[in-house]
């Protein structure tokens, strides 16, 4: 399904006039992530395939799809930790990467070429490449096994190098051609806003990529009598995913505006500042605003929203309520509390409840 998007007066090297329309996908591979047949058995009924069923998938991920069948719930794997990244990042800024119950996943927001988009985008990209790299150490895919990588050359000669590491090549290579794939399939007129976005996407899913592949690093497991640590067994290891997020939000925080020059190629809005560098984000449209609910940008609002009375950042009751103020409740929470561990082997904890001040914005 494809739906239209209004767009006006956007500037750019090339100038568009007035009002144009913007082609948008209303599915997304990120759908994946919500699907209730992502467990192997379900891609084979009868020995045939159930691709051409699942939604969000363009021509070409649906031929990957047929040919790497048990790939797909590790992709959908991958989708759902960058979406639960997404909203542990944002959980206290008036955008909080919010899902909606449609093969969208996060409705018309995305449909703006913000810095918001950017950052999802680029958390889904490592997102894949994580889970990939990781089915193909654990054996649960038949085309790739443990890691390749080279041994490093400042490792210690008497260290051994061969553990079963993250297939990190494998999970970069498999997520550039799965998540581009949608991107590559399409055409539109040089010098287009259409194309601008096109490029906007595919530079942000690589630096995604990069990010996750950079933060990887040497682990190792110690050998000998009694812990003695006499020798060392070595491979590559997958950063813990938050760290991607961090770095990913920190990339976000420091996102470049671009537009498209006379080539319909993109360039910064500011010449001042350094080029952005494959590791960095890029964005061509500015935020909508998350203040109000806008069925237009798809923006949820903050009414409602929980805020923090004594904070003056982000998600502070004057930034998060946009100025209108909040609303003070009472509620009582019941938590675990004098847990004493018993042997062998279990904890056990009372319950007890106290009061607590709640902001809500208005």
């Amino acid at each position: 399904m494809v739906k239209l998007k209004l767009m006006c007066s956007v500037s750019v090297a090339v100038t568009f006039s007035a009002c144009f329309i913007v082609l948008v996908d209303a599915n997304s591979w990120w759908s994946l992530a919500m699907n209730p047949l992502l467990i192997p058995e379900a891609y084979i009924i009868g020995g045939q395939p159930l691709c051409s069923q699942l939604t969000g998938l363009s021509t070409g991920q649906r031929k990957l799809c047929q040919l790497y069948q048990d790939h797909m719930q590790f992709i959908g794997a991958g989708a759902q930790t960058g979406i639960s990244e997404c909203q542990h990042q944002f959980s206290q800024r008036r955008w909080n990467c919010s899902t909606v119950d449609n093969s969208s996943v996060f409705g018309r927001v995305l449909y703006t070429g913000s810095r918001e988009t950017a950052f999802t985008f680029a958390i889904s990209a490592a997102g894949v490449v994580n889970a990939v790299s990781r089915a193909c150490r654990e054996g649960e895919l038949s085309s790739c096994g443990c890691s390749r990588a080279a041994r490093p050359k400042d490792l210690p000669r008497d260290w051994l190098w061969g553990g079963c590491g993250d297939n990190i090549n494998y999970g970069y290579r498999f997520s550039k051609e799965f998540v581009d794939a949608r991107e590559r399939e399409k055409t539109f007129a040089k010098g287009s806003v259409e194309s601008a976005r096109l490029l906007m996407n595919l530079h942000n899913n690589e630096a995604g990529r990069r990010i996750a592949s950079d933060l990887a690093h040497v682990s190792c497991k110690c050998h000998g009598v009694s812990g003695s640590c006499s020798l060392k067994t070595c491979w590559l290891q997958l950063a813990d995913f938050r760290r991607v997020g961090d770095a990913l939000k920190e990339k976000y925080d420091s996102a470049a505006a671009m537009k498209l020059n006379s080539r319909g190629k993109l360039v910064q809005v500011h010449s001042k500042f350094n080029s952005p560098t494959s590791n960095d984000l890029v964005y061509i449209e500015p935020s909508p605003d998350y203040c109000v609910r806008n069925k237009t940008t798809g923006s949820l609002g903050t009414q409602g929203r929980l805020c923090n009375k004594t904070s003056e950042g982000m998600d502070g009751c004057a930034l998060m309520c946009c100025g209108r103020g909040y609303d003070q409740y009472k509620v009582q929470l019941v938590e675990r509390c004098h847990c004493k561990f018993h042997w062998c082997c279990y904890v056990r904890c009372k319950r007890c409840s106290r009061t607590v001040d709640q902001f809500v914005c208005k």
